[in-house]
């Protein structure tokens, strides 16, 4: 993790990639969440809503999301952190976190803010989730 920010506004922080989505991380999610709605584990309900097969749930991959900047940043330099879901993700989607740094500010304190637009997108650079994120690393230009 960064104690300092090298970055500046244009910069992309590291990516995420992650492994294919699959049931077994869904039914684990589901579990650990007690989010057990039938859309993201059962593919018969799936298909009887209408979808080709489950779908991954939404707050799992808004957490990866948020993990892209966990990895770089201090947990305590978040400040904000919202989020947008474009698109349903799908079983075997293969998923990559992306964050830009948009602006950059250091107060008189030699605080650095920084404002970071992000976004998930999957194997067909199809949009999954949108968001941004605000970190503030106290002290460190």
């Amino acid at each position: 993790m960064l104690k300092q920010s090298p970055f500046k506004a244009g910069d992309e922080i590291p990516s995420l990639r992650l492994e294919k989505i699959t049931r077994s991380m869904l039914s684990s999610y589901a579990n650990a969440s007690g989010d057990l709605n039938p859309i993201h584990i059962d593919p018969v309900f799936a298909r009887k809503a209408g979808l080709k097969d489950v779908i991954a749930h939404g707050m799992l991959v808004m957490a990866y999301l948020a993990r892209t900047l966990t990895d770089v940043f201090p947990h305590s330099s978040l400040v904000s952190f919202s989020s947008q879901f474009i698109s349903m993700t799908l079983i075997n989607d293969r998923l990559t976190c992306f964050g830009t740094i948009v602006k950059k500010n250091i107060d008189e304190k030699n605080s650095v803010t920084l404002e970071i637009s992000m976004k998930v997108l999957n194997q067909d650079k199809e949009k999954r989730i949108l968001g941004t994120a605000t970190i503030n690393l106290k002290g460190e230009s």
